[in-house]
């Protein structure tokens, strides 16, 4: 007598419980690989996208430009001995006389120690006068000083010793071991030995990028450049202001990775392999290798080439897409180039999605059951009314 109200309900909560799923949706991370396809300019969207083939990654394989113009580079290496204006001087006198003009008749040598070349270049030693000393080497500036002496005092002997002074000095700040000012002498006359006086980086040589600023012209390179290239091992300057920083990079993960994050770059180059290895890997139980999507503002030169086309202007919108389980897949990914700003997007397996449906509607079968039961009872009592 009640198969066909149980029937019934348990038709009608089915239907129920399947609509809910449907309409309500499943829980995700973002897009499906169809909903992104849809977005593409072939679907009235505002997206090129693109399968990633080796025309592709040769078009796209650019990376930060960086080096010194050849105002750096032509610069020649200073003189170790040029006297600058704000150096300091050592200079010592012996004169062989009983009344010596400078010392006293028990020294047989006068000192007279930093001695500072004033603004103008100049500077002052008693009896002998305001002497210039910038543009010239110690060796002139004590050939100078002995001829205005042995003027007043019988074959005077003079030494001059060039120290370390404010007119020929760089700064150093950023992730170097020891930030301050430095002289710019014998063995540190260049970028590199003066990073080295500087105590080294502080930071991975591998995203360390080194700026120079000399008055208004700034130059920037890679630091393992410094040492592939001995021409950006560049000659210092006074007033040279060097800066050493971390590359500021990144891109983001997201979707069915290992985790989703913002990740700096480690190194001047990074392949779409290096990238999603970075935060784990694919997700094994929810990731679809064949959605592996990468976004990007593309400049136009770029667009114009991967799309061949000529009638673009300014920067594009690109998708890129890659698809793993291709025989070539991992190669194309490991020779893909991510760049600054990139966002790397992973699309869930449809296989997952079933779960995840197969799941809600278990759920869902469950309050079947309830209801189920609950229009049983009811058809029950009614049949019992009425038979009452």
């Amino acid at each position: 007598m009640n198969s066909k109200p149980t029937r019934w309900a348990r038709s009608v909560a089915l239907v129920l419980a399947v609509s809910l799923v449907a309409s309500c949706g499943l829980p995700r991370l973002g897009p499906t690989k169809r909903e992104i396809f849809a977005g593409s300019v072939q679907e009235q969207g505002d997206a090129f996208i693109v399968a990633v083939n080796e025309r592709v990654t040769a078009a796209t394989s650019v990376v930060p430009a960086l080096g010194f113009a050849q105002a750096f580079q032509n610069a020649s290496v200073l003189g170790s001995d040029t006297i600058q204006p704000g150096d300091t001087l050592g200079l010592r006198i012996w004169e062989n006389v009983d009344d010596p003009l400078l010392g006293t008749a028990t020294s047989a040598a006068t000192a007279l120690e930093e001695v500072q070349v004033d603004g103008r270049g100049f500077i002052f030693v008693p009896y002998a006068g305001r002497i210039k000393a910038s543009g010239n080497s110690p060796e002139a500036v004590r050939r100078i000083i002995t001829q205005r002496l042995e003027v007043q005092t019988p074959d005077p002997q003079v030494e001059v010793r060039r120290l370390a002074g404010d007119g020929s000095t760089v700064s150093l700040v950023g992730a170097v071991g020891g930030q301050g000012v430095y002289a710019i002498e014998r063995p540190t006359r260049t970028l590199s030995a003066m990073l080295a006086r500087a105590g080294g980086l502080t930071i991975e040589p591998e995203i360390a990028q080194i700026t120079v600023l000399r008055g208004t012209h700034r130059g920037k390179i890679w630091f393992e450049d410094l040492y592939e290239n001995p021409d950006f091992d560049i000659a210092l300057r006074g007033g040279d202001r060097i800066l050493v920083e971390e590359d500021t990079r990144a891109f983001t993960v997201l979707g069915y990775a290992g985790t989703q994050a913002r990740v700096p770059f480690e190194s001047q180059t990074l392949s779409a392999v290096e990238a999603i290895a970075a935060v784990g890997g694919l997700s094994t139980s929810e990731a679809d290798p064949t959605g592996f999507f990468i976004f990007r503002n593309e400049v136009e030169e770029i667009s114009e080439q991967v799309l061949g086309r000529d009638d673009l202007t300014g920067a594009q919108r690109m998708v890129y897409v890659l698809d793993l389980t291709r025989p070539n897949g991992l190669f194309l990914a490991r020779d893909f180039i991510i760049r600054d700003d990139d966002l790397v997007y992973i699309t869930e397996a449809p296989f997952s999605q079933w779960n995840k449906t197969i799941a809600a509607l278990t759920g869902s079968l469950g309050a079947v059951t309830s209801v189920t039961g609950s229009l049983e009872s009811i058809a029950a009592t009614g049949a019992g009314a009425g038979g009452g």
